[in-house]
């Protein structure tokens, strides 16, 4: 499925992919940078750049939207069952961030893993209703962390492939 999203955005140029990319749940910068390094060849530096920025775009969105958006879409027989699952797990991942609050966020969103990053993190955060100021600080912080593990991790495998 995240290769089908990736290719769906290759009409634009590399720069622009690996942003918007980034900004996309589940791939996150998780898949932009490798995109961006392994695919395009963009140096490291300007990859990580473009994904960090663009994985934390929609935070303050996530944070500030989507306790109304879940309201919302709890009231309707379409979405309801999506709002249900969305905000179940997001509880479930709140218990976990609760017990350390801001660095606890941090830690969670800096985890390059799959149910990790931004998007979760925020979710979590705005379910547990933390505050706007903390969340965006752990955002940042969080995203800033795992690009530099991803590209770290990406820049070992090339080393060990003699790339």
């Amino acid at each position: 499925m995240s290769q089908t999203i990736i290719s769906f955005f290759s009409f634009l140029p590399p720069d622009l992919q690996v942003f918007v990319i980034s900004a996309i749940p589940v791939v996150e910068l998780r898949g932009a940078i490798p995109w961006g390094i392994f695919i395009h060849r963009l140096p490291y530096i300007k990859t990580f750049l473009l994904a960090w920025v663009g994985s934390v775009l929609p935070a303050p969105f996530i944070l500030w939207l989507m306790p109304a958006i879940l309201d919302w879409m709890r009231g309707t027989t379409l979405f309801g069952p999506f709002a249900n699952w969305l905000h179940d797990r997001g509880m479930r991942k709140s218990k976990d961030i609760a017990k350390y609050e801001i660095w606890g966020l941090t830690i969670f969103i800096a985890i390059p893993l799959p149910g990790t990053g931004v998007w979760t993190g925020c979710l979590a955060a705005s379910l547990m209703d933390m505050d706007f100021k903390h969340g965006i600080f752990s955002a940042i912080l969080g995203a800033a962390i795992a690009g530099v593990v991803v590209s770290l991790l990406c820049y070992f495998g090339l080393m060990a492939i003699g790339g």
